[in-house]
């Protein structure tokens, strides 16, 4: 039996960084206060004239190149992003003629801070229908241009940088067993941007009442977010036949570290088995999962017939999970 396999990792982030000490300087905050909620120190912030595409060549360059995959090789290229370079063309297609990766289609996924499982649960059918050979999934994001830095419960939390992996169709065990995907649109309102779409496009009005920056309920997106995530790992478990104690390693979404601490303790996960990184980067949503991917995997962290449990949820609301044989 076939399954899509990742054969490569990569990763890129944007040079210029922005700490907890210096957001003290921009809202009433502190570094402390950030560290205990959230877990995060740092995160990394675009430049003026970096987009969403320029994380997202280099992160598929790096896992392309680890893969020893070329362009021409690419049959599709799929992109979890919410924050495109523009509406359209798709960031995928821009990322697509970066890197000349002429014979693959190309086209972008929406699902907020789950929009990399849902990218690559898409794929993976891809493959297993036999549709397509190999496949690039990036997540990207620039969450920085759409976050309000007059917001204290929101500017600490984003960071910008991008994933990738590229998926190959391969005979045997190992490869992607299962994803899962949730969505419940009635708590659209606890994560969103209301102006930028066809009801609030930009005007002067929108732009004064600040509605192109994300808003959001945190502390009813936490309680949604815990127990969406639960559901999501105990669903892929129970699909896969699989314990708990089978699992070896967790890469969840880097949202929050008292969310990911929470759903480790509910799965009865020792931290060995908890990959964590949200002090360097925040949340990178469409990006947070992949970048971690990449991050374990040139860490040494992920053996050979490992089996990788992934976790993400985002605004829509939408949550996800697949398992994965390494």
């Amino acid at each position: 039996m076939y399954k899509a396999r990742i054969i490569g990792t990569g990763s890129h982030v944007p040079e210029k960084v922005l700490t907890n000490k210096d957001l003290e300087a921009i809202v009433d905050t502190s570094d402390e206060w950030i560290i205990t909620r959230t877990g995060i120190k740092e995160r990394h912030i675009a430049s003026n004239g970096e987009a969403t595409s320029d994380f997202a060549y280099q992160a598929a360059l790096n896992a392309m190149e680890m893969a020893g995959t070329s362009p021409e090789e690419i049959d599709m290229i799929i992109v979890g992003t919410i924050t495109p370079d523009m509406i359209t063309p798709s960031a995928a297609c821009l990322i697509q003629s970066k890197l000349g990766a002429k014979r693959a289609a190309a086209f972008d996924i929406a699902a907020g801070c789950t929009s990399f499982l849902f990218a690559l649960s898409v794929a993976d059918s891809f493959i297993k229908n036999g549709n397509a050979e190999k496949i690039l999934i990036v997540g990207a994001e620039t969450l920085s241009k759409i976050t309000n830095y007059e917001d204290r419960g929101t500017c600490i939390l984003f960071g910008d940088g991008a994933g990738a992996v590229v998926l190959s169709r391969e005979k045997g065990d190992r490869g992607i067993l299962s994803t899962h995907l949730f969505s419940d649109g009635s708590y659209g309102d606890l994560l969103y941007m209301p102006g930028g779409g066809s009801a609030r496009p930009a005007s002067k009005e929108s732009i004064e009442k600040r509605e192109h920056y994300l808003r959001m309920d945190g502390n009813k997106v936490f309680k949604i977010a815990v127990k969406s995530l639960e559901e999501a790992a105990l669903t892929a478990l129970s699909h896969n036949d699989l314990t708990r104690e089978s699992i070896d390693l967790l890469i969840s979404h880097q949202a929050n570290f008292r969310i990911i601490d929470a759903i480790g303790k509910r799965l009865d996960l020792p931290p060995e088995k908890i990959f964590i990184n949200i002090d360097k980067y925040g949340n990178t949503s469409s990006a947070s999962v992949p970048i971690a991917i990449d991050e374990a995997n040139r860490q040494n962290r992920i053996k050979e017939n490992n089996l990788i449990l992934l976790d993400a949820f985002g605004a829509g609301f939408t949550w996800g999970s697949a398992v994965l044989r390494w």
